[in-house]
């Protein structure tokens, strides 16, 4: 192996250093870099990942479009006396807010808070909007950064002060209707990961400690990673109508009455990327399905002096009808550098699949096509390129799915008392189901020593202690179990 081919390489063990792994294929991939000095929380987002990002907003969009959202932009800045009007938002962000005192040399008559989220700047807005029945329901998302000022140390996509996310928020006349459209944006999560970044995830709702301030409801879809942590992968919020009574949003019903609307709110952000990173990644780089790469195909050709025209010839002709059918195809037809290299190049980069073409091939009229997860090759013929190829995304796709659902599967685990659920997240990290009286107080034990929470409870249609019909206790308390919760480590 030349040195070349070792600096291409990952050094670090998903297994056992998952950390320092993971921070390794941002970089050498080429999918972010941290920021400047003095700035210690924010990334500079590289090309290659803000194209998988591109292809994930597109995804979304569509599915939001198709269910009456229209796109809008409000500014970055809200008006302190704009966030204070809900108090609840205020309380919960107000450790992150990062705030704008002066503009030039001039102090400003009011702070300027960098939106955290855009509730309070919205919200005003909908007010305006909505007068009658007829004005409802009203749908608007933007696509935007946000700014939270954790604390914690960096972790690319995961973990920065600074994200890109969309955020939609919604005013209807009922709550039923609110909480159908919750329930909307929560299938469209759960689709991004089924059908676009082949993740399954469990759906539930946050316990009432943990859900979004000022709202009723917090619905979540989470991802569980690799290494057993969970990732909360997006979130959808019935807000009921706190906010609408704080920012006056009502309406005339058919009987002239006025009605207080009931509003939603609901986002994903980029640490979607940070879950797909970890979740198919290895120790050659970046694993990445057909359905985001940037770059689907790679065509590399292999040649000696004697047959380089005869294989270049016959590589271009694949490479231009892949590229005809409308898939992402790179001919790889550097002279400078050795297959070996190239190879190792495009699995550090994440290309789904890989096609072959030496003498061999060219004489034949064949394809060596290589999938990335697994480095499974195949002879195929060259007739019928394009849909041969689109077959191997959809058995890389499988596979991509199926090691991770194998990977929920056998993370779900059951426990009855404080010893068993710290012994199973300790060995073996996970979900550990548990019955929970719904106290809060009996989420420390948890929490404290293994830094672990109560990520999600079922809904109540799908919680068989939900209805009181049961004899089951808190694993934590001698009261009678009101919800099951599952217990986990988070990002």
């Amino acid at each position: 192996m030349s040195d070349d081919d070792q600096e291409l390489g990952i050094t670090e063990s998903k297994t056992h250093n998952t950390g320092e792994w993971y921070a390794e294929v941002v970089q050498k991939a080429g999918l972010a870099d941290y920021g400047p000095e003095g700035m210690s929380g924010f990334i500079v987002t590289r090309p290659r990942a803000y194209a998988v990002w591109e292809r994930l907003q597109g995804f979304l969009d569509a599915k939001f479009k198709d269910t009456g959202v229209q796109n809008a932009y409000f500014p970055m800045f809200i008006p302190e006396s704009y966030l204070e009007r809900e108090k609840d938002i205020v309380e919960g962000f107000d450790p992150e807010v990062a705030w704008v005192d002066e503009a030039g040399n001039k102090e400003l008559e009011e702070r300027l808070a960098v939106r955290p989220t855009s509730e309070s700047i919205i919200t005003p807005y909908i007010s305006q909007w909505v007068r009658s029945h007829r004005d409802l329901p009203l749908r608007v998302n933007q696509w935007c950064s946000v700014v939270r000022w954790e604390a914690t140390e960096t972790k690319p996509f995961f973990r920065t002060k600074e994200f890109l996310w969309q955020e939609g928020h919604t005013a209807h006349a009922t709550r039923e209707d609110a909480w159908a459209e919750t329930m909307t944006r929560l299938d469209q999560y759960e689709s991004v990961y089924d059908d676009l970044l082949a993740m399954p995830v469990l759906k539930g709702q946050k316990p009432d400690h943990d859900k979004f301030p000022g709202a009723d409801t917090t619905t979540t879809v989470e991802a569980l990673m690799p290494d057993g942590k969970s990732v909360q992968a997006g979130t959808s919020h019935h807000l009921g109508q706190s906010f609408a009574e704080a920012f006056d949003i009502t309406y005339s019903d058919e009987d002239e009455e006025e009605r207080t609307a009931h509003t939603t709110s609901w986002g994903l952000s980029w640490r979607a990327l940070g879950a797909l990173i970890m979740t198919h990644s290895d120790e050659q780089g970046l694993v990445l399905p057909h359905t985001v790469a940037p770059t689907q195909v790679v065509v590399v050709p292999i040649w000696q002096e004697d047959t380089k025209d005869d294989v270049l010839d016959y590589a271009e002709g694949v490479a231009d009808d892949l590229d005809d059918a409308g898939i992402r195809v790179e001919l790889d037809d550097r002279d400078e550098r050795n297959p070996g290299f190239k190879f190792n190049e495009h699995e550090l980069n994440g290309i789904p699949l890989r096609i072959e073409i030496g003498p061999h091939e060219v004489e034949d009229e064949e394809l060596t096509l290589v999938h990335r997860p697994d480095g499974e090759s195949v002879e195929v013929d060259r007739a019928g390129v394009a849909e041969t190829v689109r077959e191997g995304f959809d058995e890389i796709y499988a596979k991509l799915y199926a090691t991770a659902e194998e990977t929920l599967d056998d993370g779900v685990r059951e426990a009855d008392d404080r010893a068993e659920i710290l012994g199973t997240l300790g060995q073996h990290g996970g979900y550990v189901k548990a019955p929970w009286c719904g106290d809060e107080a009996c989420e420390e034990p948890i929490k404290e020593p293994l830094a672990a929470e109560i990520v999600m409870v079922p809904f109540d249609d799908e919680d068989p202690l939900a209805d009181g019909d049961h004899d089951e206790t808190c694993a934590m308390c001698d009261e009678a179990a009101e919800r099951t919760a599952y217990f986990a480590k988070t990002y």
